[in-house]
Formats: structure tokens, C-alpha cells, sequence
């Protein structure tokens, strides 16, 4: 970050006015480790929240090689293209747990998309947190969602256990699904065909579409096992191409026929309720883990408890509470 940091006021005024750079350097500060940085973010996230709330959240999780990111830009240039949304991309890449690096390369396999004046694409590093959501990309979210952007993709690391935390934070779910490579039904956890609102089979071109729906078929008629979902909606597979542009209307039609559904029967709205409340309570305890590690007490007993744990000495949860009772 610059030294020289706008204030609230600046940084309210210039995403009320959707300018992308005034996007870009807020999303910055609120992914800042630094306290006045998160100070900060915390009242431009308060002075904004009443023009948060209004877009189409989107999670968009996938193996690795299904395409997500051809798929992002195929969809995100129809609408942008020809429905004329305003779309927001967040991004986020796998953090190196050696380095803590990241690669970041989602710009560069999106270039039509990220040259496009109505889309705004954010690749950040997920750190250490679960899901491969990076810390900060619940008030990324909220920040796209002030600058004006109606539809915002959430795109996932991949297919995973932690993917409940993408989850939490969207909308619709959408799980893209590949043909013929091995055994479909097997290949993908039931947990997370359970948390999706609509599955894809990509690359439905090039000789591959008669698999892609053969394997439309056996997810579907897998789907028929699983208990009904909370929202009541029947959970629909389709085929599509990111090359070709077939079936990506269709997808996005799909997304439009959940979203009409759920807020008639009210469920849409409890979800959000329901998530804010989750953040609430992830919230307290990333405070209380960063306030008990700032206690002079832990900070000073921490080095020699870590290496008795280390040799073996004392196990964990007996290391726990001693540092639970240091002053």
C-alpha cells in the first residue's frame, strides 16, 4: 500500500462511482494485514454496506482441467456482451505452503474478459484460509458489489472437503464436471454434488458431446438418490461448450430460474440472513485466536510449549491449556 492512503469519504465517492482503480486499491486495503489498514477497511466496508446486497452471487468450482476459467470468460462475455450486466470476478489462486506465493495467472487466461470496460477481474492469493477463499473475499464482495456490479463469480482453487466455504458464500453453487475422465460417479465427493444448485458437463464439443451427455444423464439419474434440497429446487444438469457458446444461455437461465424461485418462496433471503450470521460468528473467532496469541503471557510461553509438542513431550491438548491459563 502507498503511504498515502484516500480517505473513507474518497473511497466511497470513487466506488459509488464505479471507478475500477478506486476498486482495485479498496480491495487491497481490506486484504491488508496491517491494523490501520483493516481499521480502515472496516468503516469504508460500514459506509457502504447500504449499496451492498443487490448482485447475483455466483460460486463456480470445478476439477482441475474441467475449464473453469474458459468457462468464466465464455459466460462473462455473454453477459456482459449481450445482457449487458455489469460482472465482477473474484479469483482466487492457490497460496504456495512453503513460500506462501501465488501464480495469479487468472488475468492472463481471461484476456478478452479483463479487457472488457463492464467486467473487473481480482485474482487473490487464498493464503492459509479453508476453501481457498482468500480472508478478505467476503468484503471483496461487498466492495464489487457497492462499485456497481450486478452479477459477481466467486471461481474456486477446485474440487475439495474445504469448497463449504465457497459455499457460504454465494448463491448458486455451480459444479462443472468433465466426460470420460474415469469413473464419473466416482470422481467427485457426494458432499459436494449435495451443496450444488446446478451441475455442468464442460467441453461438450469436438467429437465429445455424446459423452457429455451420457455422463448428464448418469449424474442426473444419481441426483434422484439424493434427500430433497432445502430450497426445494430440483437440481438440473446440462452440457455445455465454452468454445462454441452451447448451452451457456441456457446455464445462465438456470441461475435466473433459481434465483426467481427462491426469492418468491422466501429461501433466498434466508440464506443471506444465514450467512451473514456465519461471518458474524467466523468473525469472533478470528478476534478472539488474534487477541489470545497478542497476550504477553502466550507470546512468552508460546516458544517453549511449541517445542515440547514438537519432541513429544506434551501432547496438544495439554499445550492448549496451558496456554489457555497463561496470563
Amino acid at each position: 500500500m502507498p503511504p498515502s492512503l484516500p480517505s473513507v469519504t474518497e473511497f466511497t465517492q470513487g466506488l459509488l462511482a464505479g471507478q475500477r482503480g478506486t476498486l482495485a486499491r479498496a480491495i487491497t486495503l481490506v486484504e491488508s494485514t496491517l491494523p490501520q489498514h483493516q481499521a480502515l477497511g472496516q468503516q469504508l466496508l460500514q459506509a457502504v454496506l447500504p449499496r451492498t446486497g443487490r448482485a447475483i452471487r455466483l460460486g463456480i468450482t470445478g476439477v482441475p482441467g474441467v475449464g473453469k476459467s474458459t468457462f468464466i470468460e465464455a459466460l462473462g462475455l455473454y453477459l456482459v456482451e449481450t445482457l449487458g450486466k455489469r460482472l465482477a470476478v473474484l479469483a482466487v489462486d492457490p497460496s504456495s505452503p512453503r513460500g506462501g506465493g501465488s501464480i495469479l495467472g487468472d488475468k492472463t487466461r481471461m484476456p478478452r474478459l479483463t479487457a472488457h470496460p463492464r467486467a473487473f477481474i481480482r485474482p487473490s492469493p487464498a493464503g492459509g484460509s479453508l476453501g481457498g477463499v482468500a480472508r478478505a473475499t467476503r468484503e471483496a464482495l461487498l466492495l464489487c458489489e457497492a462499485a456497481g456490479y450486478d452479477v459477481i463469480f466467486v471461481e474456486t482453487v477446485g474440487v475439495g472437503q474445504s469448497e463449504v466455504a465457497v459455499h457460504g458464500l454465494v448463491d448458486f453453487f455451480l459444479l462443472l464436471l468433465l466426460a470420460g475422465a474415469g469413473d464419473e460417479l466416482q470422481g467427485v465427493k457426494r458432499g459436494i454434488m449435495e451443496m450444488a444448485d446446478a451441475l455442468l458437463i464442460t467441453k461438450a464439443d469436438h467429437g465429445n458431446e455424446a459423452a457429455a451427455r451420457r455422463a448428464a444423464r448418469d449424474y442426473a439419474g444419481a441426483l434422484h438418490l439424493f434427500p430433497p434440497t432445502a430450497s426445494n429446487w430440483a437440481v438440473p444438469v446440462a452440457t455445455c461448450s465454452a468454445l462454441s457458446g452451447q448451452g451457456l444461455p441456457e446455464a445462465w437461465a438456470l441461475v435466473e430460474a433459481y434465483q426467481a424461485q427462491t426469492q418468491a418462496s422466501g429461501y433466498w433471503q434466508q440464506r443471506r440472513a444465514q450467512q451473514q450470521l456465519q461471518w458474524l460468528d467466523e468473525a469472533v473467532r478470528e478476534g478472539l485466536e488474534s487477541r489470545f496469541y497478542a497476550r504477553p503471557g502466550v507470546r512468552e510461553a508460546l516458544p517453549a510449549v511449541r517445542q515440547q509438542v514438537a519432541l513429544g513431550q506434551l501432547t496438544p491438548w495439554a499445550a492448549a491449556g496451558e496456554l489457555l491459563g497463561a496470563e
